[in-house]
């Protein structure tokens, strides 16, 4: 498929041959380009982001590219380390954005997530926390602002289910999600970083390398490459490599409510 029979924007759902051509397009392009083709074809674009260095990297390269870069949308787990908190300022003020915040459903801080779901729920029951505070709001958000594509920060040197990432993806509920630093490496993200003066997250100068909650986030250890980057998150769980984000909502979704209900009958038993 020629790529100008691409629509602009492109008509949804996707069919895999579009889809398959749109990658095939994709993948041999600079980051940049990338980016510059998504402001063409992709509807409803938004970029969400926990300000990790690859978002950073996408929010300072379509600074560049436009004067009005797709929206941010910031999944406030209400975990977030304060150095976390200090780098959204920073990064309105530097690039002039708007930042649209999400929080866990009615909760607007950790003392009403607590009255909501008890202490340390992500000891307790991880799918649900994951659930509350990443799934949920992450659907809530596309739904009130009208979001068709989502610009991400994973690549696939972060190993595990981003190993075989491509360039465009559309998740189970039709969502777009496109990957433009899907083939750099942490090296390629860290040397941007530093050549442009893109403001980071204090703590990757502490020996982090992927900042996520305070709770859930140790220090990398000493000699670790790319296949460590993510080594600090979740550090006391091997099998886990994602935060349900990217997972299949439907199944999050599921899982939490029997989780609820769970919970609930646990409830009644005991007073009973």
């Amino acid at each position: 498929m020629a790529t100008s029979t691409f629509s602009e924007p492109l008509e949804l759902p996707l069919s895999e041959e579009i889809l398959s051509a749109i990658n095939t397009h994709l993948t041999p392009l600079s980051p940049e380009e990338i980016l510059a083709w998504a402001l063409k074809h992709l509807p409803g674009l938004y970029q969400t982001t926990a300000f990790g260095l690859t978002g950073l990297v996408a929010i300072d390269m379509l600074s560049k590219l436009t004067k009005s870069p797709p929206p941010l949308i910031f999944l406030d787990t209400l975990y977030h380390f304060p150095e976390t908190y200090k780098l959204v300022d920073e990064v309105k003020e530097k690039y002039g954005i708007n930042v649209n915040v999400y929080t866990p459903e009615g909760c607007a801080d950790v003392k009403a997530f607590k009255a909501k779901f008890g202490e340390k729920l992500w000891e307790r029951d991880e799918g649900l926390y994951d659930f509350a505070v990443k799934v949920e709001p992450a659907q809530r958000a596309y739904q009130e602002l009208g979001v068709r594509s989502v610009i991400t920060g994973r690549r696939a040197s972060q190993g595990a289910d981003r190993a075989s990432l491509k360039p465009l993806e559309v998740d189970t509920t039709g969502l777009l999600k496109l990957n433009p630093l899907f083939a750099w490496t942490f090296a390629d993200v860290h040397l941007y970083i530093k050549n442009n003066n893109v403001p980071h997250n204090e703590l990757l100068n502490q020996g982090y390398k992927s900042v996520g909650d305070w709770h859930s986030t140790q220090k990398s250890k000493e000699g670790e490459g790319d296949s460590g980057e993510r080594a600090g998150r979740w550090a006391d769980r091997e099998e886990k490599t994602e935060c349900g984000l990217h997972e299949d909502y439907f199944k999050m979704k599921a899982l939490a409510k029997q989780a609820k209900k769970d919970a609930a009958a646990a409830t009644v038993s005991t007073a009973a």
